[in-house]
């Protein structure tokens, strides 16, 4: 497994070629891949950190990084997306190490909320998440939501 470049950036840091890649690799597989029509772009852009995952230059892991109080009272992890032609080496739960790591380093009193698509359910509770919900339904998909206590908790 090759190592990722990670990097996070508010909002108004994205360049437009990023921000275009981050949207591209965002239709590429909840839209086409998963042929699901849904409003992607929600308004949560704006106050998210985006974490990205490069190799060799080409964005193939992301994150939506909500800071508490935006959509959840702790932090939302959302747009998971791990490019197909990597899947199955690991990077996907490499960006979701990430992904904590960040909340926790930048938010460490927060929880961790995810609305995880079903049968990913097994992938998240490896890493720390509980299922807190029924499977409910979101853009024609079975989902959960699933949340991480914050390191400070008890």
């Amino acid at each position: 497994m090759q190592d990722l470049q990670w990097n996070c950036y508010p909002f108004e840091q994205l360049s437009p070629d990023l921000l275009y890649a981050v949207l591209q690799l965002r239709s590429e597989v909840f839209v086409v891949e998963q042929n699901c029509a849904y409003q992607d772009m929600d308004d949560y852009d704006q106050a998210a950190v985006h974490l990205t995952g490069q190799l060799e230059n080409c964005l193939v892991c992301y994150t939506r990084l909500l800071p508490p109080g935006v959509k959840y009272d702790g932090i939302a992890i959302g747009r998971v997306i791990t490019k197909l032609s990597v899947r199955g080496d690991g990077y996907g739960k490499r960006l979701m190490q990430e992904s904590i790591r960040y909340c926790h380093q930048h938010w460490p009193t927060a929880s961790i909320t995810l609305s995880a698509q079903h049968y990913l359910e097994k992938f998240y509770s490896d890493l720390g998440f509980n299922t807190v919900s029924e499977i409910y339904m979101e853009d024609g998909i079975p989902h959960i939501e699933m949340l991480l206590d914050s390191i400070g908790a008890d």
